[in-house]
Protein backbone atom coordinates (compact mmCIF):
# COMPACT_ATOMS: atom_id res chain seq x y z
CA UNK A 1 0.00 0.00 0.00
CA UNK A 2 1.80 3.39 -1.13
CA UNK A 3 1.90 5.66 1.92
CA UNK A 4 1.03 9.19 1.64
CA UNK A 5 3.90 11.69 2.22
CA UNK A 6 1.49 13.64 5.11
CA UNK A 7 0.99 10.68 6.83
CA UNK A 8 2.86 9.86 10.46
CA UNK A 9 4.74 6.88 10.36
CA UNK A 10 4.13 4.23 12.21
CA UNK A 11 5.60 1.03 10.86
CA UNK A 12 8.73 -0.90 9.99
CA UNK A 13 7.23 -0.36 6.09
CA UNK A 14 6.26 3.24 6.78
CA UNK A 15 9.62 4.48 7.84
CA UNK A 16 11.23 2.50 4.96
CA UNK A 17 8.74 4.04 2.14
CA UNK A 18 9.59 7.67 3.24
CA UNK A 19 12.89 7.57 3.73
CA UNK A 20 13.34 5.70 -0.06
CA UNK A 21 10.78 8.24 -1.40
CA UNK A 22 12.52 11.63 0.08
CA UNK A 23 15.86 9.98 -1.03
CA UNK A 24 15.07 9.27 -4.09
CA UNK A 25 13.72 12.46 -4.76
CA UNK A 26 16.47 14.07 -3.41
CA UNK A 27 18.64 12.40 -5.92
CA UNK A 28 16.09 13.18 -9.35
CA UNK A 29 16.04 16.69 -8.15
CA UNK A 30 20.10 17.13 -8.44
CA UNK A 31 20.29 14.50 -12.03
CA UNK A 32 19.35 17.75 -14.61
CA UNK A 33 22.39 19.95 -13.37
CA UNK A 34 24.92 17.11 -12.68
CA UNK A 35 24.53 15.84 -16.44
CA UNK A 36 25.03 19.42 -17.60
CA UNK A 37 28.20 20.15 -15.27
CA UNK A 38 26.42 23.78 -14.05
CA UNK A 39 26.90 23.70 -9.88
CA UNK A 40 29.43 21.51 -7.85
CA UNK A 41 27.28 21.87 -4.87
CA UNK A 42 24.61 20.23 -6.92
CA UNK A 43 26.98 17.17 -8.08
CA UNK A 44 27.47 17.04 -3.69
CA UNK A 45 23.98 17.12 -3.32
CA UNK A 46 23.45 14.19 -5.85
CA UNK A 47 26.11 12.13 -4.25
CA UNK A 48 24.83 12.84 -0.60
CA UNK A 49 21.47 11.86 -1.84
CA UNK A 50 22.93 8.56 -3.56
CA UNK A 51 24.48 7.88 -0.54
CA UNK A 52 21.82 7.90 1.69
CA UNK A 53 19.16 6.14 -0.78
CA UNK A 54 21.83 3.24 -0.94
CA UNK A 55 21.53 3.26 3.34
CA UNK A 56 17.87 3.16 3.04
CA UNK A 57 17.62 0.49 1.10
CA UNK A 58 20.58 -1.76 2.64
CA UNK A 59 18.98 -0.93 6.26
CA UNK A 60 15.46 -1.34 5.31
CA UNK A 61 15.61 -4.43 3.03
CA UNK A 62 14.40 -6.85 5.49
CA UNK A 63 11.32 -5.70 5.31
CA UNK A 64 11.14 -4.84 1.32
CA UNK A 65 10.41 -6.47 -1.55
CA UNK A 66 12.33 -4.91 -4.19
CA UNK A 67 13.14 -5.53 -7.70
CA UNK A 68 16.94 -6.52 -8.73
CA UNK A 69 18.20 -2.91 -10.23
CA UNK A 70 17.22 -1.42 -6.94
CA UNK A 71 20.34 -3.10 -4.58
CA UNK A 72 23.17 -1.94 -2.33
CA UNK A 73 25.60 -2.82 -5.15
CA UNK A 74 23.87 -1.23 -8.11
CA UNK A 75 23.31 2.05 -6.33
CA UNK A 76 26.63 2.11 -4.63
CA UNK A 77 28.61 1.80 -8.26
CA UNK A 78 26.88 5.15 -9.21
CA UNK A 79 26.94 6.77 -6.13
CA UNK A 80 31.11 5.64 -6.16
CA UNK A 81 31.52 7.54 -9.87
CA UNK A 82 29.44 10.61 -8.76
CA UNK A 83 32.10 10.12 -5.43
CA UNK A 84 35.31 10.07 -7.79
CA UNK A 85 34.07 13.32 -9.57
CA UNK A 86 33.35 15.26 -6.14
CA UNK A 87 36.43 14.07 -4.73
CA UNK A 88 38.48 16.13 -7.59
CA UNK A 89 36.52 18.81 -7.18
CA UNK A 90 37.25 18.90 -3.21
CA UNK A 91 41.04 18.76 -3.87
CA UNK A 92 41.10 21.72 -6.09
CA UNK A 93 38.96 23.40 -3.37
CA UNK A 94 41.18 22.24 -0.79
CA UNK A 95 44.57 23.67 -2.56
CA UNK A 96 42.71 26.66 -3.95
CA UNK A 97 41.12 27.98 -0.34
CA UNK A 98 43.00 26.27 2.20
CA UNK A 99 46.95 26.64 1.12
CA UNK A 100 47.87 28.51 -2.21
CA UNK A 101 46.95 31.96 -0.33
CA UNK A 102 49.36 30.82 2.34
CA UNK A 103 52.41 29.72 -0.10
CA UNK A 104 55.20 32.35 -1.52
CA UNK A 105 54.49 33.12 -4.83
CA UNK A 106 56.84 30.97 -6.22
CA UNK A 107 55.42 28.08 -4.70
CA UNK A 108 52.00 29.33 -6.04
CA UNK A 109 53.00 29.27 -9.71
CA UNK A 110 54.83 25.86 -9.38
CA UNK A 111 51.20 24.58 -8.42
CA UNK A 112 49.72 25.35 -12.15
CA UNK A 113 50.55 21.63 -13.18
CA UNK A 114 48.51 20.25 -10.22
CA UNK A 115 45.89 22.35 -11.52
CA UNK A 116 46.44 21.47 -15.05
CA UNK A 117 46.95 17.47 -13.45
CA UNK A 118 43.19 18.15 -11.87
CA UNK A 119 41.86 19.50 -15.32
CA UNK A 120 42.36 16.30 -16.92
CA UNK A 121 41.21 14.29 -14.03
CA UNK A 122 38.32 15.73 -13.96
CA UNK A 123 37.66 16.05 -17.75
CA UNK A 124 38.03 12.01 -17.76
CA UNK A 125 35.44 11.82 -14.98
CA UNK A 126 32.72 13.93 -15.47
CA UNK A 127 32.61 11.79 -19.07
CA UNK A 128 32.30 8.44 -16.73
CA UNK A 129 29.46 10.45 -14.93
CA UNK A 130 27.78 11.57 -17.54
CA UNK A 131 28.13 8.19 -19.32
CA UNK A 132 26.69 6.79 -16.15
CA UNK A 133 23.37 8.63 -15.86
CA UNK A 134 22.71 8.22 -19.76
CA UNK A 135 23.38 4.25 -19.17
CA UNK A 136 20.78 0.88 -18.78
CA UNK A 137 22.09 0.14 -15.55
CA UNK A 138 20.51 3.99 -14.42
CA UNK A 139 17.85 3.84 -16.31
CA UNK A 140 16.72 0.46 -14.93
CA UNK A 141 17.00 1.90 -10.94
CA UNK A 142 15.11 4.57 -12.11
CA UNK A 143 12.31 3.00 -13.21
CA UNK A 144 12.43 0.35 -10.55
CA UNK A 145 12.40 3.20 -8.19
CA UNK A 146 9.26 5.00 -9.75
CA UNK A 147 7.17 1.18 -10.05
CA UNK A 148 7.86 0.87 -6.48
CA UNK A 149 6.77 4.21 -4.98
CA UNK A 150 3.67 3.82 -7.12
CA UNK A 151 2.69 0.26 -6.28
CA UNK A 152 5.69 -0.72 -3.05
CA UNK A 153 5.38 -4.26 -2.12
CA UNK A 154 6.52 -5.38 1.53
CA UNK A 155 7.55 -8.38 3.19
CA UNK A 156 5.95 -9.54 6.41
CA UNK A 157 8.29 -7.91 8.44
CA UNK A 158 6.80 -4.22 7.39
CA UNK A 159 3.71 -4.93 9.40
CA UNK A 160 5.61 -4.24 13.13
CA UNK A 161 5.48 -1.24 14.65
CA UNK A 162 9.10 1.10 14.66
CA UNK A 163 9.01 0.98 17.96
CA UNK A 164 9.19 -2.41 18.47
CA UNK A 165 12.21 -2.99 16.15
CA UNK A 166 13.92 0.21 16.67
CA UNK A 167 16.92 -0.99 18.72
CA UNK A 168 17.57 -4.38 16.67
CA UNK A 169 17.97 -1.80 13.49
CA UNK A 170 20.41 0.58 14.98
CA UNK A 171 22.42 -1.64 17.64
CA UNK A 172 24.52 -4.20 15.30
CA UNK A 173 25.69 -0.83 13.41
CA UNK A 174 26.66 0.91 16.44
CA UNK A 175 28.39 -2.18 18.26
CA UNK A 176 30.27 -2.37 14.40
CA UNK A 177 31.67 1.22 15.34
CA UNK A 178 32.11 0.98 18.93
CA UNK A 179 34.43 -2.20 18.07
CA UNK A 180 36.33 -0.88 15.44
CA UNK A 181 39.95 -1.22 15.38
CA UNK A 182 40.37 2.42 14.75
CA UNK A 183 39.12 3.13 18.39
CA UNK A 184 42.99 1.83 18.85
CA UNK A 185 45.18 3.59 17.25
CA UNK A 186 47.72 5.77 19.51
CA UNK A 187 47.01 3.44 22.26
CA UNK A 188 48.77 1.43 24.73
CA UNK A 189 47.69 -1.23 27.18
CA UNK A 190 48.70 -0.31 30.72
CA UNK A 191 47.79 -2.15 33.91
CA UNK A 192 45.45 -4.17 31.69
CA UNK A 193 43.85 -0.71 30.98
CA UNK A 194 43.32 1.00 27.62
CA UNK A 195 45.46 4.41 27.63
CA UNK A 196 45.64 7.54 24.77
CA UNK A 197 49.39 7.82 23.78
CA UNK A 198 49.39 11.83 24.46
CA UNK A 199 52.03 14.50 24.10
CA UNK A 200 53.39 13.02 20.36
CA UNK A 201 55.52 15.20 18.60
CA UNK A 202 54.92 15.70 14.91
CA UNK A 203 57.25 13.33 13.60
CA UNK A 204 55.06 10.47 15.81
CA UNK A 205 52.46 11.25 14.65
CA UNK A 206 53.45 11.30 11.19
CA UNK A 207 54.67 7.77 11.57
CA UNK A 208 51.73 6.58 13.18
CA UNK A 209 49.03 7.75 10.62
CA UNK A 210 51.92 6.35 7.57
CA UNK A 211 51.25 2.55 9.67
CA UNK A 212 47.62 3.52 11.03
CA UNK A 213 45.93 5.89 8.48
CA UNK A 214 43.76 3.19 6.47
CA UNK A 215 42.70 1.69 9.74
CA UNK A 216 41.34 5.06 10.77
CA UNK A 217 39.80 6.13 7.70
CA UNK A 218 38.12 2.52 7.85
CA UNK A 219 36.59 3.95 10.91
CA UNK A 220 35.31 7.10 9.27
CA UNK A 221 33.49 5.37 6.78
CA UNK A 222 31.81 3.14 9.92
CA UNK A 223 30.99 6.81 11.64
CA UNK A 224 29.19 7.77 8.12
CA UNK A 225 27.45 4.48 8.06
CA UNK A 226 26.18 5.11 11.54
CA UNK A 227 25.31 8.74 11.12
CA UNK A 228 23.24 8.57 7.66
CA UNK A 229 21.02 4.86 9.74
CA UNK A 230 20.70 7.05 13.08
CA UNK A 231 19.38 10.32 11.17
CA UNK A 232 16.54 8.00 9.36
CA UNK A 233 14.75 7.93 13.04
CA UNK A 234 16.41 11.26 14.69
CA UNK A 235 12.33 12.23 15.31
CA UNK A 236 11.89 8.92 17.35
CA UNK A 237 14.06 10.30 19.91
CA UNK A 238 15.69 13.04 22.47
CA UNK A 239 18.00 15.52 23.04
CA UNK A 240 20.70 12.56 24.24
CA UNK A 241 20.38 10.85 21.33
CA UNK A 242 20.70 14.03 18.93
CA UNK A 243 24.05 14.59 21.08
CA UNK A 244 25.86 11.09 19.56
CA UNK A 245 24.50 12.21 16.67
CA UNK A 246 26.90 15.28 16.27
CA UNK A 247 29.27 13.50 18.30
CA UNK A 248 29.34 10.75 14.94
CA UNK A 249 29.04 13.46 12.44
CA UNK A 250 32.61 15.12 14.10
CA UNK A 251 34.89 12.07 14.43
CA UNK A 252 33.90 11.69 10.51
CA UNK A 253 34.58 14.88 9.75
CA UNK A 254 37.75 15.15 11.73
CA UNK A 255 38.84 11.73 10.53
CA UNK A 256 37.66 12.69 7.10
CA UNK A 257 39.68 15.70 7.41
CA UNK A 258 42.93 13.90 8.13
CA UNK A 259 42.74 11.16 5.86
CA UNK A 260 42.07 14.04 2.65
CA UNK A 261 45.23 15.33 3.84
CA UNK A 262 47.13 11.88 3.37
CA UNK A 263 45.07 11.83 -0.34
CA UNK A 264 46.18 15.24 -1.13
CA UNK A 265 49.67 14.92 -0.15
CA UNK A 266 49.92 11.41 -1.78
CA UNK A 267 47.80 12.92 -4.79
CA UNK A 268 50.47 15.74 -5.32
CA UNK A 269 53.65 13.26 -5.12
CA UNK A 270 52.25 11.46 -7.68
CA UNK A 271 52.06 14.64 -9.95
CA UNK A 272 55.03 16.52 -8.90
CA UNK A 273 57.09 13.34 -7.96
CA UNK A 274 60.32 13.93 -6.17
CA UNK A 275 60.55 17.76 -7.02
CA UNK A 276 57.34 18.30 -4.31
CA UNK A 277 59.13 18.23 -1.11
CA UNK A 278 61.96 20.77 -3.08
CA UNK A 279 59.83 22.62 -4.78
CA UNK A 280 56.60 22.69 -2.66
CA UNK A 281 58.23 22.58 0.60
CA UNK A 282 55.92 25.50 2.44
CA UNK A 283 53.06 23.25 0.96
CA UNK A 284 54.32 19.92 2.42
CA UNK A 285 54.74 21.60 6.07
CA UNK A 286 51.18 22.90 6.05
CA UNK A 287 49.60 19.73 5.37
CA UNK A 288 51.66 17.88 8.06
CA UNK A 289 50.86 20.91 10.35
CA UNK A 290 47.35 20.55 9.38
CA UNK A 291 47.02 16.69 10.01
CA UNK A 292 49.28 16.94 13.75
CA UNK A 293 46.39 19.81 14.74
CA UNK A 294 43.39 17.30 13.41
CA UNK A 295 45.39 14.48 15.58
CA UNK A 296 45.04 16.80 18.60
CA UNK A 297 41.48 17.60 17.62
CA UNK A 298 40.90 13.40 17.12
CA UNK A 299 42.07 12.42 20.58
CA UNK A 300 39.36 13.80 23.18
CA UNK A 301 36.60 12.14 21.37
CA UNK A 302 39.07 9.25 20.90
CA UNK A 303 39.00 9.12 24.94
CA UNK A 304 35.80 9.82 25.05
CA UNK A 305 34.60 6.73 23.14
CA UNK A 306 37.15 4.53 24.96
CA UNK A 307 35.44 4.62 28.37
CA UNK A 308 32.39 1.95 29.35
CA UNK A 309 30.12 4.88 30.27
CA UNK A 310 30.38 6.61 27.02
CA UNK A 311 29.29 3.00 25.59
CA UNK A 312 26.91 2.26 27.84
CA UNK A 313 24.52 5.58 27.45
CA UNK A 314 24.64 5.26 23.97
CA UNK A 315 23.21 1.74 24.09
CA UNK A 316 21.13 3.03 26.36
CA UNK A 317 19.82 6.07 24.70
CA UNK A 318 19.10 3.40 21.61
CA UNK A 319 17.17 1.37 23.69
CA UNK A 320 14.74 4.08 24.74
CA UNK A 321 13.22 5.42 22.18
CA UNK A 322 10.44 9.22 23.21
CA UNK A 323 7.50 6.79 23.44
CA UNK A 324 9.19 4.38 26.36
CA UNK A 325 11.71 7.34 27.17
CA UNK A 326 12.82 7.18 30.94
CA UNK A 327 10.04 7.98 33.80
CA UNK A 328 12.16 10.04 35.50
CA UNK A 329 14.42 13.23 35.21
CA UNK A 330 17.16 11.06 37.73
CA UNK A 331 16.91 8.42 35.01
CA UNK A 332 17.02 10.85 31.87
CA UNK A 333 20.29 12.03 33.44
CA UNK A 334 22.16 8.40 33.51
CA UNK A 335 22.12 8.87 29.69
CA UNK A 336 24.20 12.17 29.77
CA UNK A 337 27.10 11.19 27.77
CA UNK A 338 30.98 11.11 28.82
Amino acid sequence: MKLDTNTTAQTLGDYAYQAIQKHYKKTLKWEKSVKKDEDPEALHQMRVGMRRLRTSVSRFVIALDLSKPISDKNIGKIARRLGNLRDLDVLKQTIEKDYKPRLSNKEQKYLHTAFDALAKQREHALATVQTTLKDESYKSLKQSMEEWLEKPSYKDLASITIQQVLPDLLLPEVSQFLLHPGWLVGTEVGESELKIRKGWEAEKVEQELANKGETLHSLRKQAKRVRYQMDLFSDLYNEFYAAYIADVKSIQDILGAMHDGVVLTEWLEDVFKSDMHTHLHGLTKLLAENRYQLWQQWQPLQERYLKTETRHGFHLTILHPKESAFSTEDEISEQTIG
